[in-house]
């Protein structure tokens, strides 16, 4: 097959795989999951929940980050990766919650994107998984390897890939459709020697660059 799968039919059968299909980061507020989504670039989830069993308890809440020793802070974070750079946008982010927002997370995009650190896909995380916002469509590294394997873009910005898919998929299924993908990203279609055979989608890929 060389053209494109219809994505209602992938959608589909991504709900048949992943019904629940959530990102995998730990959280229980939306403040708690601003916190983990910035920590998890260039980072595992599960290493990030690994840092936030010990982070959500020290720095309860914007205050405890916007008043923390930057120093300390660093450390807490450094298994996260970039730990200087995730240190100083988690503290620039909690100060202009607390400036700004009386401390509590703003449930738009446009609001969400003014803060430190935080860009269309962390805003997107949010907006989808804590305030079931249908803001865009989640694209990381898995959805975008994906999304190209199976012909739906031929973009490499992040940005663009989403543009593509959300022109093509209707509103009520870009919550669902990025963590889905996601999913099928990390255990199936993985960037090195994706499983084609265990792939629902294995009769519908072109299997672009595979």
């Amino acid at each position: 097959m060389t053209t494109p799968p219809p994505i209602h039919e992938v959608e589909d059968r991504l709900r048949r795989l992943h019904p629940d299909a959530k990102y995998e980061l730990d959280f229980e507020t939306p403040f708690q999951l601003l916190v983990a989504t910035i920590l998890a670039a260039r980072c595992t989830d599960e290493r990030v929940n690994r840092v936030t069993q010990t982070l959500f308890v020290r720095y309860p809440d914007p205050q405890a980050y916007a008043d923390a020793d930057l120093e300390q802070l660093e450390q807490d974070v450094r298994p996260t990766g970039s730990y200087k750079t995730k240190a100083r946008a988690l503290q620039g982010m909690a100060r202009e919650l607390l400036a700004r927002y009386g401390g509590q997370v703003p449930a738009s995009m446009d609001e969400l994107v003014t803060l430190p650190g935080v860009a269309r896909k962390t805003a997107n995380v949010v907006l989808n998984m804590a305030f079931d916002v249908p803001s865009g469509v989640i694209v990381d590294s898995h959805v975008a390897r994906v999304s190209q394997r199976m012909g739906l873009t031929t973009q490499s910005k992040a940005e663009r890939i989403e543009a593509d898919l959300m022109r093509m998929l209707p509103k009520e299924d870009w919550i669902h459709f990025g963590p889905a993908m996601v999913l099928l990203g990390r255990y199936i279609c993985k960037a090195r020697a994706p499983s084609c055979a265990e792939c629902p989608m294995d009769d519908l890929c072109p299997k672009k660059d595979v």
